[in-house]
C-alpha cells in the first residue's frame, strides 16, 4: 500500500450499496482514521470479473459481497481465497448470524461490515483493523514455514545421517558417496536438479509444459550408470534445497519445499526403476548360462 493511497476492489452488484460506498469513501478524507489516506474503488459485479481485475491490477483491500450472480454465500469466500493469498477480504453480511461471521473469519476473512448504519468513520477503521489483521496472518504464517522449512532440513539431514556410512548400494557394488568419491560429478547433479526445480516451479505455476518428468527419468537413469544410492540422491536434494531457500522470500522458500517433494520421489522413482532393469538383465544372463553350462 502507497504512503497516501489504498486500492480497494468493490465486489458487489447491488446498484445501491455501491453508491452508498462510493459515497462513503469520497467523504472519507474528513476522517481522522484516514489519516491522509485516499480509497480509489474499482468495482465488479461478479465474482469472474472481479479475478479478472485481479489477475491484472494489485489492490489493497477487497470488499466483498457473499451473494453474487455467479457465486453464493460463503463459498464466494472460499474461491476468492483460493486466488488471493495475502490481500485482507472484508466480507458484507447483512443480516448473517453471528455463526456466519465466525465461519467467515475462519474461511479466510480479515473482517466484516453491516451495510446498516454504516458511515465512514466505521468503514475505515473496519479497513485499517482488516489490513492490519492480514499482516498479523502473513507474519504468523511465515513463522510457521520457516518451522516446518526447518524441520524438514533436520528431517533430511538426519535421513542421510541414518543411512550410515556405508551404503546398500556401497555394498552391492562396492562404491561410496557421490559427494565424497566423486565431488565434480555430485556438483553438476545438483546444478541439474536445482534447474530442473525452478522449471517444476514454473511449470507448476504459468502451466507450462518442460516435460521435467522425461527429464528427471534421463538424471534418475544416469545416477543409476554412476551407482548413486538413494543417500545420494537425498544429499543432491537436500543442498539444492538450502541452496535455493538461502536468499529466497519465506514464500519462495516454502515453494521449493514443496514442490521438491514431489520430485525426489519421482526421481527415486527413476532410479529405482534403472536398477530394476539392470537385475533383471543380470538375472537372465545367469539364467542364459545355467542352461548352456549346466
Amino acid at each position: 500500500m502507497a504512503n497516501d493511497i489504498c486500492r480497494v476492489l468493490l465486489i458487489e452488484d447491488k446498484l445501491e450499496s455501491i453508491e452508498l460506498l462510493q459515497d462513503l469513501f469520497s467523504k472519507s478524507q474528513h476522517s481522522s482514521l484516514a489519516k491522509g489516506l485516499t480509497f480509489p474503488v474499482t468495482c465488479a459485479k461478479t465474482l469472474k470479473e472481479s479475478l479478472t481485475f485481479l489477475e491484472a491490477h494489485q489492490f489493497d483491500v477487497i470488499l466483498l459481497d457473499l451473494d453474487l450472480p455467479d457465486s453464493r454465500g460463503l463459498h464466494t469466500l472460499i474461491k476468492l481465497r483460493e486466488e488471493v493469498s495475502n490481500t485482507p477480504i472484508i466480507v458484507k453480511m447483512d443480516g448473517q448470524g453471528e455463526g456466519a461471521v465466525v465461519k467467515s473469519f475462519q474461511l479466510g476473512a480479515d473482517g466484516y461490515l453491516q451495510i446498516k448504519n454504516l458511515d465512514s468513520n466505521l468503514l475505515i477503521h473496519e479497513i485499517r483493523l482488516g489490513i492490519e489483521r492480514q499482516k498479523y496472518r502473513v507474519k504468523i504464517n511465515q513463522q510457521e514455514q520457516k518451522i516446518n522449512q526447518a524441520q524438514e532440513f533436520a528431517d533430511l539431514d538426519a535421513l542421510i545421517k541414518s543411512s550410515g556410512q556405508t551404503s546398500v548400494t556401497a555394498r552391492l557394488f562396492g562404491s561410496y558417496p557421490l559427494q565424497e568419491s566423486l565431488p565434480d560429478v555430485f556438483d553438476e547433479l545438483v546444478e541439474t536438479y536445482g534447474k530442473l526445480l525452478e522449471l517444476s516451479l514454473e511449470q507448476r505455476i504459468y502451466k507450462v509444459d518442460h516435460n521435467i518428468s522425461e527429464q528427471l527419468r534421463s538424471l534418475g537413469y544416469k545416477m543409476g550408470f554412476l551407482k548413486a544410492s538413494p543417500r545420494d540422491t537425498i544429499e543432491i536434494h537436500t543442498k539444492v534445497l538450502k541452496e535455493k531457500s538461502k536468499d529466497a522470500s519465506v514464500a519462495k522458500a516454502q515453494a521449493y519445499v514443496v514442490e521438491g517433494r514431489l520430485m525426489i520421489l519421482e526421481l527415486m522413482g527413476y532410479l529405482a526403476s534403472f536398477y530394476r532393469k539392470y537385475y533383471i538383465g543380470l538375472s537372465n544372463i545367469n539364467l542364459s548360462s545355467r542352461k548352456d553350462y549346466p
